[in-house]
């Protein structure tokens, strides 16, 4: 027998030990230790009965949970076999470049409809710095518009994102539908738009301020995180802007004037088309549909508003897209 007391598994002397006493007593402490919890944490037990959880049991059901665990972890951790990765924008770009040279490919709309879904993602969110940056070299390489997403360090929310269609603007007093020409059954907004009447009087109205009304685009200055703060030169900033909305679907290519404010965020879009802008980028049926929308770099005011024709080649069969 050693001098000390047993430290080790081998020191014990098992034949000495009566393990049929050691199983009463926990038992009898598991028990108590049950017992206990029910007297002094009553809802725990309700609870666990609720989830089909035998107290007696807890070691044998946190164990299939820890089972559980790791072998999510290992799903999770383990790169999917037989999965081919999409193309990195840098990718994509050199690929625009090695496509076109110095010629402008015979179909840009369909290129353009296959560039944006492998850069963009599924479903509309802000975009990255480089993901913008990628876009911007597409548009003015593809569709002939120098457009941004940051114009002297100005930017919206999001550039990609839902557009709704909108109603008519009344440009000045006593303005009514029927001389809105063909997009009469769109009808009137109900109030003006942000910057008030486009013309103090029907004689002051110009060709000009008619075509801005025509293809007039909704942007959301409202909720720009600077706004309240620089109310007055965002408000001139903005008034008229121009800019390049995108239909990502069809490949539809409009420039417009910002001419108001919204939509409301409650309704899940995040820019707004007159009649005449969503007519041309996706139909008569279009009413709701994923766009980037860039800020048209034009100093010296040189692009037209309305369609960009850059390809004579439309694809009706994708336009026409309501979500």
């Amino acid at each position: 027998m050693p001098k000390y007391p047993a430290r080790t598994y081998e020191d014990i002397d098992r034949d000495k030990i009566d393990f049929s006493l050691i199983r009463e007593k926990l038992k009898l402490k598991q028990f108590e230790a049950k017992k206990g919890l029910n007297k002094q944490h009553p809802h725990v037990l309700k609870y666990l009965k609720s989830k089909g959880i035998d107290l007696e049991k807890i070691r044998e059901h946190s164990a299939k949970i820890l089972s559980a665990g790791a072998l999510t972890g290992t799903l999770l951790l383990t790169p999917p076999v037989g999965i081919k990765p999409l193309p990195s924008p840098a990718e994509i770009i050199e690929s625009i470049k090695l496509l076109m040279g110095e010629k402008v490919p015979d179909a840009p709309q369909k290129l353009i409809i296959d560039l944006l879904s492998g850069i963009l993602p599924e479903r509309p969110e802000p975009l990255s710095q480089q993901e913008e940056k990628n876009l911007e070299q597409i548009f003015e390489r593809l569709i002939g518009i120098k457009a941004k997403a940051d114009l002297e360090g100005e930017r919206l929310n999001t550039t990609y994102g839902y557009i709704g269609a909108e109603q008519h603007l009344r440009r000045y007093p006593g303005d009514t539908m029927i001389n809105h020409g063909p997009f009469y059954k769109e009808g009137m907004a109900p109030g003006l738009g942000a910057w008030g009447y486009f013309a103090y009087s029907k004689d002051k109205l110009t060709p000009s301020l008619e075509e801005i009304e025509r293809w007039y685009a909704v942007v959301q200055t409202l909720y720009l995180p600077d706004w309240n703060t620089k109310t007055r030169y965002l408000r001139e900033w903005y008034k008229y802007r121009k800019v390049l909305i995108v239909n990502v679907k069809s490949g539809n290519a409009v420039v417009a004037a910002i001419a108001d404010s919204g939509p409301a965020a409650w309704t899940g879009k995040h820019f707004g088309g007159s009649p005449e802008i969503m007519e041309y980028l996706g139909g008569p049926r279009y009413k709701k549909g994923p766009v980037v929308l860039f800020f048209v770099d034009d100093p010296e005011n040189k692009v037209p508003l309305g369609p960009v024709d850059y390809n004579q080649i439309n694809l009706p069969e994708l336009a026409l897209v309501n979500i």
